[in-house]
């Protein structure tokens, strides 16, 4: 049986996690590449094509999609880019967590492409677009959301919700849950 101390050594909290954002030093920024060939930004470099186009973004991962101050729709960036809207709430509230999956495997089919890269952004691009990449890290990647977040910290300030950071969890244990089931059987 594990005592508590252990457990505690496991298994993460929302302030552990803010502990670690609290680290990040670096200024907000329009857009960074925060993994080889994803970047995270706001609104405002997503509405600007001619940036986008300079970078060579072929996806847009719209996780503010019709929100108000958040245009942008298939038609909108053309035939040369894939989009994907997600309407998301930055909210205490929101269940972010049913678009985890089908955010992550839009990133990674995006990232396999030849030449393929891909913005994920928000409002800011601090707490929605953040959560859905640390999500991708953690599905893709297998990484831990404290592992994850250090990862981006290192290249974007970044802040997610307390909610998102609480899904984030979740998310953690599912796929440790899922890991162990996996080591049984075998």
């Amino acid at each position: 049986m594990a005592t508590s101390q252990e457990n505690k050594h496991r298994y993460l909290s929302v302030k552990d996690l803010e502990n670690v954002l609290d680290t990040c030093k670096l200024e907000l920024t329009q857009i960074d590449e925060v993994w080889p060939n994803l970047y995270i930004g706001n609104v405002a470099v997503a509405q600007n094509r001619t940036a986008l186009q300079k970078l060579g973004i072929t996806h847009i991962l719209n996780a503010a999609h019709s929100k108000q101050g958040s245009i942008g729709d298939q038609s909108f960036y053309g035939s040369k880019v894939v989009y994907c809207g997600i309407p998301a709430d930055d909210s205490t509230h929101f269940d972010l967590n049913i678009y985890f999956k089908p955010a992550a495997d839009f990133i990674h089919k995006a990232l396999k492409q030849a030449d393929g890269k891909i913005l994920v952004h928000c409002i800011m691009g601090m707490s929605r677009s953040s959560t859905l990449v640390l999500a991708y890290l953690m599905l893709y990647h297998q990484l831990s959301p404290c592992c994850a977040i250090k990862k981006l910290i290192q290249k974007r300030a970044i802040y997610p919700n307390r909610n998102f950071l609480a899904l984030l969890l979740d998310l953690d244990f599912q796929l440790r849950r899922k890991k162990r089931k996996t080591c049984l059987i075998l």
